[in-house]
Order: structure tokens, then sequence, then C-alpha cells
């Protein structure tokens, strides 16, 4: 199973769960204000940092 072999656990929300979903959100914005950094920081080699994009929201 994918989750397992990247050491997570995958978990619903309810249908309307105001707090889940707006830290959901949160965290889709935090992850594409890296993401957004980092391509125009290293334009033609971004993928190959997206590595280090991970290690820095994780830590």
């Amino acid at each position: 199973c994918l989750q397992e072999a990247m050491g997570t656990r995958l978990q619903f929300s309810t249908a309307f769960h105001p707090q889940t979903d707006g830290q959901s959100e949160r965290t889709i914005q935090t992850l594409e204000d890296m993401l957004r950094s980092c391509v125009l920081q290293m334009k033609d080699s971004w993928d190959t940092h997206l590595a280090l994009v991970e290690f820095a929201y994780n830590n």
C-alpha cells in the first residue's frame, strides 16, 4: 500500500466539518507557497529539489 510505503496514513473528514476543512486548506496553501517559491528561485531545476521542499515542510 502506498500509504504504508510512504509512512503516512489516509484520513477522511466528514462532509461538513469546518475546522478540518480549514486545516486542510491552510496546509494546501502552505505547500503551494513553498512550491511557487521553489519554482521562482530554481527555474530550470526545481523538480530536482522537491525532496528539499518536502523536508522543509515536515520540519
